[in-house]
């Protein structure tokens, strides 16, 4: 008798075995076949969106954000593995937002709508499959892939325009103080070598770009409070607009100084790195300073 009860006891967990692996083939083929719809959906725009990367310097900073998400998830795989899955059928309103989205996009040749309708999609996946828990949970590393789809022509337009005369403001400020005879003309700077016109790829966007996507990854793995992250993604707006004012400082130097050919040549592209590399010690400077003011554990201010 107990012989046909271990018997039956091992076809059971066999059968229990068999229906698991089962159930996980076909949830992975579910996948596959997701996976490859999207593919097709998106091939063409995400073809383009990696050659607007590959080609614009303003947005270079895109082929690293798929990669910084998929690490965060990865170190959170624990915490999503640890959640029991709740599909929610909420999640196909996204979807179906999503695709209106990119019907939208594709329609009016919005670039911005098409590629954000992606983001859309995913989340309406995640939530579909494994419900608003787990969609909670990895809502950081979902968000953040935001940053990797250049913001609309009319916004870069709208942002570009003040940038230039404020970089050539901060600038003609910075030459006056160091005793070099200026005057600003809109963002034209007249210097007696000659003069300097502050155009749309020297606005500074570029760096304002960059240096706030990297404050996200920089402000993620060295602060845990959420409110020192907010902080130095801010810090980031005004340190990139300094540090590209004192980019258009030091080649107005150079131009007064020494030859105003080599100073827009080799030594201005250079000078672009310099300042950046200098904008994120800037950056990290404001973490260590915000450390200093306030202490790491409990949120007090030191005296």
């Amino acid at each position: 008798m107990s012989e046909i009860v271990t018997q039956v006891s091992e076809d059971s967990a066999a059968a229990a075995a068999l229906g698991e692996t089962s159930a996980r083939f076909v949830r992975w083929t579910q996948f596959a076949a997701l996976g490859v719809l999207i593919g097709l959906l998106y091939h063409g725009i995400l073809a383009n969106l990696a050659s607007q990367w590959w080609n614009d310097p303003d947005f270079s900073h895109g082929f690293f954000i798929p990669i910084f998400s998929g690490l965060v998830i990865w170190l959170m795989r624990r915490q999503l593995l640890s959640l029991n899955p709740a599909p929610s059928w909420s999640g196909l309103l996204i979807v179906g937002g999503a695709l209106i989205t990119l019907v939208v996009g594709v329609l009016g040749a919005e670039l911005f709508l098409s590629r954000s309708s992606l983001i859309l999609l995913l989340a309406g996946i995640v939530v579909l499959f494994f419900g608003w828990r787990v969609f909670g949970v990895s809502l950081f590393p979902w968000a953040v892939l935001f940053l990797m789809i250049p913001i609309p022509a009319i916004l870069y337009n709208q942002l570009t325009f003040p940038l230039q005369f404020l970089a050539s403001k901060f600038a003609t400020g910075l030459l006056s103080f160091a005793g070099v005879p200026v005057l600003r003309e809109g963002n034209v700077i007249r210097l007696p070598a000659m003069s300097l016109e502050v155009v749309e790829a020297c606005s500074g966007i570029r760096s304002l770009l960059s240096l706030t996507s990297l404050a996200v990854v920089f402000a993620y793995f060295l602060e845990v409070r959420v409110w020192k992250r907010v902080a130095l993604v801010i810090a980031a707006i005004p340190i990139a607009v300094a540090a590209n004012g004192l980019r258009i400082m030091g080649t107005g130097l150079l131009v007064q100084y020494w030859d105003p050919d080599k100073a827009q040549g080799f030594f201005h592209e250079f000078s672009g790195w310099v300042i950046f590399l200098f904008s994120l010690i800037m950056l990290y400077a404001a973490h260590r300073l915000m450390n200093l003011r306030w202490r790491r554990g409990d949120g007090r201010k030191t005296t």
